[in-house]
């Protein structure tokens, strides 16, 4: 899928605090659960109205709003000093069915984004729980 730059307006920002993540995915319900990685619109961090579709993974909740963490296929291994100097935390979570092309993601953990359930384009797939709980305790250790 081609990076489609997109203006968005009202993004409610970004969660701060600790997340209560829970693995709780159903596939195929119409609705985003945790454990489930789904595609929607997020802002960039330097400024909400733009943005672009990407792949999230559904951790939690905040009321009205999932909470969810950005996926990508990029390799941040590579340029993991840079990344972090921006204070940047990526997590490789291997490869699964969200990804067409197979390729091996990563799951960003310092930027916890709060999600309208209707921006939600379409459900990709579930992660496998003993991935999912060690992004919830890398997460845990980052925020705690």
């Amino acid at each position: 899928m081609a990076d489609h730059v997109a203006e968005r307006p009202e993004y409610a920002g970004d969660f701060e605090g600790t997340v209560h993540v829970e693995y709780t995915p159903h596939p195929d319900d119409g609705v985003a659960d945790p454990g489930e990685i789904v595609w929607t619109w997020v802002p960039f961090e330097e400024d909400h109205n733009r943005g672009k579709d990407r792949p999230v993974l559904v951790v939690g909740s905040d009321g009205k709003w999932l909470l969810a963490l950005i996926l990508t296929s990029k390799d941040h291994d590579r340029d993991a000093a840079d990344e972090a100097r921006w204070g940047r935390v990526w997590l490789d979570i291997g490869s699964g069915a969200w990804d067409r092309d197979g390729r091996p993601s990563e799951v960003r953990l310092d930027r916890v984004l709060r999600i309208d359930p209707a921006q939600v384009r379409r459900e990709g797939a579930v992660i496998g729980e003993d991935v999912f709980n060690q992004v919830a305790a890398e997460l845990h250790k980052l925020k705690s």
